[in-house]
């Protein structure tokens, strides 16, 4: 088995701001795909990222305030996932909760070493 980052992009439910109950249902409905993925042993670990942060660019190390893009481009967590291929990481993201929110999934594999 290789291992694969999912980057999640975009969606309209963050754990730190879900207040309404269709937002809370949202994050049950993350906490259901992600816990079958365990119980499958695929899931290597992962987290959501805070709305807030920092940003540092280019060789005078410009640092800026985060977040450092909006809508669909914001990147709001990721999951580490073991799967035999890119094809197989792929039907994995597919269950993704954050598709139901027009956000995406970007699939990549783990460099081996």
């Amino acid at each position: 088995m290789e291992k694969f980052i999912l980057i999640f992009r975009g969606g309209s439910t963050h754990v730190s701001t879900a207040r309404s109950q269709a937002a809370m249902d949202m994050i049950q409905t993350w906490n259901a795909w992600m816990q079958g993925l365990a119980e499958k042993g695929l899931l290597a670990g992962g987290d959501a990222l805070n709305v807030s942060g920092k940003h540092v660019a280019g060789s005078k190390k410009v640092v800026a305030d985060g977040p450092y893009a909006i809508g669909n481009d914001m990147v709001g967590g990721y999951l580490l996932v073991h799967a035999s291929d890119i094809d197989e990481a792929v039907e994995i993201s597919k269950g993704c909760p954050i598709l139901e929110e027009d956000g995406s999934v970007e699939v990549r594999p783990i460099q081996q070493r």
